[in-house]
Protein backbone atom coordinates (compact mmCIF):
# COMPACT_ATOMS: atom_id res chain seq x y z
CA UNK A 1 0.00 0.00 0.00
CA UNK A 2 1.30 3.44 -0.96
CA UNK A 3 2.12 5.62 2.05
CA UNK A 4 1.86 9.43 2.12
CA UNK A 5 5.67 9.52 2.11
CA UNK A 6 5.77 7.34 -1.01
CA UNK A 7 3.30 9.66 -2.75
CA UNK A 8 5.34 12.72 -1.82
CA UNK A 9 8.55 11.13 -3.08
CA UNK A 10 6.89 10.23 -6.40
CA UNK A 11 5.75 13.84 -6.77
CA UNK A 12 9.18 15.22 -5.95
CA UNK A 13 10.72 12.84 -8.48
CA UNK A 14 8.23 14.01 -11.14
CA UNK A 15 9.23 17.60 -10.38
CA UNK A 16 12.90 16.69 -10.69
CA UNK A 17 13.62 17.73 -7.10
CA UNK A 18 16.18 16.08 -4.87
CA UNK A 19 15.34 15.75 -1.19
CA UNK A 20 16.64 14.54 2.16
CA UNK A 21 14.89 12.22 4.58
CA UNK A 22 14.75 15.17 6.99
CA UNK A 23 12.71 17.11 4.45
CA UNK A 24 10.35 14.14 3.98
CA UNK A 25 9.96 13.96 7.77
CA UNK A 26 9.15 17.69 7.88
CA UNK A 27 6.40 17.25 5.30
CA UNK A 28 5.04 14.27 7.27
CA UNK A 29 4.88 16.38 10.44
CA UNK A 30 3.27 19.22 8.50
CA UNK A 31 0.63 16.82 7.13
CA UNK A 32 -0.18 15.37 10.55
CA UNK A 33 -0.43 18.76 12.25
CA UNK A 34 -2.53 20.27 9.46
CA UNK A 35 -5.03 17.41 9.69
CA UNK A 36 -5.14 17.69 13.49
CA UNK A 37 -5.71 21.46 13.51
CA UNK A 38 -8.12 21.23 10.59
CA UNK A 39 -10.60 19.28 12.68
CA UNK A 40 -11.04 22.33 14.93
CA UNK A 41 -10.05 25.34 12.86
CA UNK A 42 -11.08 24.35 9.31
CA UNK A 43 -7.85 25.63 7.73
CA UNK A 44 -8.34 23.83 4.41
CA UNK A 45 -11.17 22.16 2.54
CA UNK A 46 -8.85 19.33 1.51
CA UNK A 47 -9.08 16.42 3.95
CA UNK A 48 -7.29 13.37 2.53
CA UNK A 49 -3.55 12.71 2.62
CA UNK A 50 -3.47 12.47 -1.16
CA UNK A 51 -5.27 15.78 -1.75
CA UNK A 52 -3.13 17.65 0.77
CA UNK A 53 0.12 16.22 -0.59
CA UNK A 54 -0.72 16.79 -4.25
CA UNK A 55 -2.88 19.92 -4.20
CA UNK A 56 -1.12 21.74 -1.37
CA UNK A 57 2.46 20.45 -0.97
CA UNK A 58 3.37 19.62 -4.57
CA UNK A 59 1.32 22.50 -5.97
CA UNK A 60 3.31 24.85 -3.74
CA UNK A 61 6.60 23.37 -4.94
CA UNK A 62 5.76 24.36 -8.52
CA UNK A 63 6.84 27.84 -7.40
CA UNK A 64 10.42 26.55 -7.29
CA UNK A 65 10.27 26.54 -11.10
CA UNK A 66 9.89 30.32 -11.06
CA UNK A 67 12.25 31.40 -8.28
CA UNK A 68 15.28 33.34 -9.53
CA UNK A 69 18.73 32.03 -8.69
CA UNK A 70 20.33 33.35 -5.52
CA UNK A 71 17.28 34.80 -3.79
CA UNK A 72 17.56 35.40 -0.05
CA UNK A 73 14.07 36.46 1.00
CA UNK A 74 10.44 35.85 0.09
CA UNK A 75 7.00 36.85 1.34
CA UNK A 76 3.94 34.61 1.07
CA UNK A 77 0.98 36.99 0.85
CA UNK A 78 -2.25 35.50 2.18
CA UNK A 79 -0.32 32.50 3.45
CA UNK A 80 -3.34 30.74 4.96
CA UNK A 81 -2.18 27.36 6.26
CA UNK A 82 1.28 28.01 4.79
CA UNK A 83 0.98 27.52 1.04
CA UNK A 84 3.21 27.97 -0.84
CA UNK A 85 5.57 29.41 1.78
CA UNK A 86 6.14 26.51 4.19
CA UNK A 87 6.85 23.87 1.48
CA UNK A 88 9.30 26.31 -0.15
CA UNK A 89 10.99 26.88 3.21
CA UNK A 90 11.28 23.13 3.82
CA UNK A 91 13.05 22.73 0.47
CA UNK A 92 15.16 25.92 0.84
CA UNK A 93 16.00 26.03 4.58
CA UNK A 94 18.21 29.13 4.26
CA UNK A 95 15.38 31.23 2.77
CA UNK A 96 14.31 34.20 4.87
CA UNK A 97 10.53 33.84 4.78
CA UNK A 98 7.67 36.14 5.77
CA UNK A 99 4.23 34.54 6.07
CA UNK A 100 1.55 37.24 5.97
CA UNK A 101 -2.11 36.56 6.75
CA UNK A 102 -4.82 38.63 8.50
CA UNK A 103 -6.66 35.63 10.04
CA UNK A 104 -5.51 34.88 13.58
CA UNK A 105 -6.35 31.15 13.61
CA UNK A 106 -4.18 30.73 10.52
CA UNK A 107 -1.21 32.63 11.93
CA UNK A 108 -1.52 30.65 15.18
CA UNK A 109 -1.21 27.48 13.12
CA UNK A 110 1.77 28.92 11.23
CA UNK A 111 3.49 29.75 14.51
CA UNK A 112 2.87 26.18 15.68
CA UNK A 113 4.31 24.74 12.45
CA UNK A 114 7.34 27.01 12.63
CA UNK A 115 8.07 25.63 16.10
CA UNK A 116 7.22 22.01 15.21
CA UNK A 117 9.54 22.02 12.19
CA UNK A 118 12.26 24.12 13.82
CA UNK A 119 12.16 26.71 11.04
CA UNK A 120 14.60 29.54 11.58
CA UNK A 121 14.25 32.88 9.79
CA UNK A 122 10.51 32.40 9.30
CA UNK A 123 8.46 35.38 10.43
CA UNK A 124 4.68 35.24 10.79
CA UNK A 125 2.81 38.54 10.39
CA UNK A 126 -0.86 38.67 11.42
CA UNK A 127 -1.88 41.62 9.23
CA UNK A 128 -3.41 42.45 5.88
CA UNK A 129 -0.72 43.13 3.30
CA UNK A 130 -1.87 46.78 3.15
CA UNK A 131 -0.89 47.15 6.83
CA UNK A 132 2.61 45.65 6.54
CA UNK A 133 5.59 48.01 6.77
CA UNK A 134 9.31 47.72 7.32
CA UNK A 135 10.14 44.64 5.25
CA UNK A 136 11.61 44.29 1.78
CA UNK A 137 11.93 40.98 -0.09
CA UNK A 138 13.38 39.55 -3.29
CA UNK A 139 10.21 37.65 -4.19
CA UNK A 140 6.51 37.98 -3.37
CA UNK A 141 4.38 34.87 -3.91
CA UNK A 142 0.69 34.06 -3.67
CA UNK A 143 -1.43 31.12 -4.68
CA UNK A 144 -4.59 32.22 -6.54
CA UNK A 145 -5.68 34.59 -3.75
CA UNK A 146 -5.52 37.82 -5.75
CA UNK A 147 -5.99 38.84 -9.35
CA UNK A 148 -2.70 39.65 -11.08
CA UNK A 149 -3.35 43.41 -11.01
CA UNK A 150 -4.48 43.37 -7.38
CA UNK A 151 -1.38 41.41 -6.35
CA UNK A 152 0.98 43.83 -8.12
CA UNK A 153 -0.71 46.77 -6.44
CA UNK A 154 -0.81 45.27 -2.94
CA UNK A 155 2.53 43.45 -2.77
CA UNK A 156 4.59 46.07 -4.60
CA UNK A 157 5.22 48.01 -1.40
CA UNK A 158 7.35 45.22 0.12
CA UNK A 159 9.17 44.10 -3.04
CA UNK A 160 12.72 45.24 -3.81
CA UNK A 161 13.30 47.39 -6.87
CA UNK A 162 14.51 44.45 -8.98
CA UNK A 163 12.24 41.92 -7.27
CA UNK A 164 9.89 39.33 -8.72
CA UNK A 165 6.18 38.59 -8.26
CA UNK A 166 5.09 34.95 -8.69
CA UNK A 167 1.46 33.81 -8.85
CA UNK A 168 -0.13 30.45 -9.61
CA UNK A 169 -3.14 30.78 -11.87
CA UNK A 170 -5.82 28.63 -13.49
CA UNK A 171 -7.62 28.85 -16.84
CA UNK A 172 -8.79 32.51 -16.70
CA UNK A 173 -5.28 33.92 -16.85
CA UNK A 174 -5.50 35.73 -20.19
CA UNK A 175 -8.29 37.99 -18.99
CA UNK A 176 -6.32 38.89 -15.86
CA UNK A 177 -3.30 39.93 -17.93
CA UNK A 178 -5.27 42.47 -19.95
CA UNK A 179 -3.74 45.94 -19.51
CA UNK A 180 -0.50 44.62 -17.96
CA UNK A 181 2.80 45.32 -19.72
CA UNK A 182 3.79 41.91 -21.09
CA UNK A 183 7.48 42.68 -21.60
CA UNK A 184 8.33 41.79 -17.99
CA UNK A 185 5.95 38.81 -17.79
CA UNK A 186 6.96 35.15 -18.15
CA UNK A 187 4.32 32.41 -18.04
CA UNK A 188 5.33 28.82 -17.34
CA UNK A 189 2.73 26.15 -18.03
CA UNK A 190 3.39 23.35 -15.55
CA UNK A 191 1.77 20.01 -14.84
CA UNK A 192 0.86 19.25 -11.26
CA UNK A 193 2.52 15.91 -10.45
CA UNK A 194 0.39 12.77 -10.09
CA UNK A 195 -2.91 14.53 -10.96
CA UNK A 196 -1.57 15.95 -14.26
CA UNK A 197 -3.52 19.21 -13.79
CA UNK A 198 -2.27 22.28 -15.69
CA UNK A 199 -1.08 25.29 -13.72
CA UNK A 200 0.07 28.65 -15.07
CA UNK A 201 2.96 30.11 -13.10
CA UNK A 202 3.05 33.86 -13.72
CA UNK A 203 6.45 35.47 -13.12
CA UNK A 204 6.59 39.26 -13.27
CA UNK A 205 9.85 41.12 -12.88
CA UNK A 206 9.61 44.60 -11.46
Amino acid sequence: MQTPEDLLKIGLWELGLSYTEKQIASFSTYLAELKKWNRTYNLTGLKTDRDIIVKHFLDSLLFLKGLPQGIHSAADIGAGAGFPGIPLKIMIPELQLFLIDPTRKKTLFLEHIRTSLGLSEATIINKRIEEVDGIEVDVAVTRALFSVREFLDKAGKILKRDGVFILSKGPKLEKELEGIDKKNVVIKDLKLPIENILRHLVIIRR
